[in-house]
């Protein structure tokens, strides 16, 4: 009688349990994430042993990012290749994720978190909206418009559009030279050219001269920087224009120790510069994570919102155009819609003092 009795209480409460709603289905999710050993269920559930794989490529990614000073330049210039790619690592972090829910690691997943972590604390300002521009701001141009470029004067027309104050060209061969000067002479009548680069102004300019940025193994005529002084309504400011030597990757590693050369250069001429307030536009081929610019990176502020990947123009990869200020901020830098290059122009919003 008495196990009736028990057989019967146990029927009613089962079916109290079935009565409440989602209650089957939260004791099938128990059993998943308990891993229990009924048939069909066995190591079902997200586990903490399953997934070291992910986990440790995601700590590994993590230390990359945070520690990517530490990778040595030694051996084919691994360090400044890693930092020339530095924000694609974070395209890491959706495919081990990806890893992690179909092997239901627990572990890989709060592993993850060291990537995301280190990926914002990096590049995550990058994101913040543009500032508004103030009375003390300046906008500037930068663009290697290519010596191939085909389309010179809708290249000048299209920079012009922009409404920048000052434009900096590279890669300014003959005959397109004219064409640029005649195109942008209306709206930007000073102007200086120093060998392949030039500066174009809405304020006067002078003192322009040549800068010798010319790596020593470099053979023959090569001209690429320039100096002027700025004549702007908040104040004089030296004005700079660079194109620093091309980067390859070779079977021997990354070859940028011509472009790492003169950039050491351009670094002691920025020093050396008595007037306070510097600005730097070019195509300093690296991007500013790049150890070989530490010369420059460590003088002046860089861009503090927008990526503006500018090369190669058809699938941007990296920003290698630059604009850098001394006793000034950089406030935001994007890219301009594609012209006759293969680069892509930047815009840069600088905040004087």
């Amino acid at each position: 009688m008495g196990s009736q009795v028990e057989r019967a209480d146990s029927d009613v409460r089962s079916a109290r349990k079935a009565a409440v709603p989602g209650w089957a289905a939260l004791r099938r999710a128990g059993q998943w994430v308990a891993g229990e050993s009924g048939k069909g269920t066995a190591g079902r559930g997200w586990a903490w042993s399953r997934g070291r794989v992910p986990a440790a490529f995601a700590v590994l990614t993590a230390g990359l990012l945070a520690f990517h000073r530490a990778v040595p330049n030694s051996v084919g210039r691994l360090g400044s290749l890693l930092e020339a790619f530095l924000p694609w690592l974070g395209l890491v972090v959706p495919v081990l994720l990806g890893l992690a829910l179909l092997r239901r690691s627990a572990s890989a997943l709060v592993a993850l978190l060291l990537p995301v972590a280190a990926w914002t604390c990096l590049f995550g300002g990058l994101f913040l909206p543009e500032a508004r521009p103030g009375p003390h701001d300046l906008v500037v141009v930068q663009h290697n418009v290519s010596d191939e470029n085909t389309d010179p004067a809708g290249t000048a027309r299209a920079l012009a559009d922009a409404g920048p104050d000052l434009i900096a060209l590279e890669e300014l061969v003959p005959p397109a030279l004219h064409v640029y000067e005649k195109t942008l002479a209306p709206d930007y009548p000073y102007h200086a050219v120093r060998g392949t680069v030039g500066l174009w102004s809405r304020h006067p300019l002078t003192d322009a001269r040549r800068l010798d940025i010319k790596p020593q193994r470099i053979a023959g005529p090569w001209s690429r920087g320039l100096r002027a002084m700025v004549h702007t309504p908040h104040g004089e400011i030296a004005a700079y224009v660079a194109h620093l030597p091309s980067v390859r990757i070779r079977a021997s590693g990354f070859a940028s120790s011509r472009r790492d050369e003169s950039a050491g250069l351009l670094g002691k001429a920025v020093a050396a510069e008595h007037l306070k307030t510097v600005v730097l536009l070019g195509d300093l081929n690296g991007t500013v994570d790049d150890r070989g610019l530490a010369p420059l990176t460590s003088r002046m502020n860089v861009a503090e919102r927008g990526f503006a990947f500018s090369f190669p123009a058809a699938f941007p990869l990296a920003r290698i155009d630059q604009v850098m200020a001394r006793s000034a901020t950089v406030a935001h830098v994007r890219t301009l819609p594609a012209t006759g290059s293969d680069h892509l122009p930047i815009a840069a919003q600088i905040t004087l003092p």
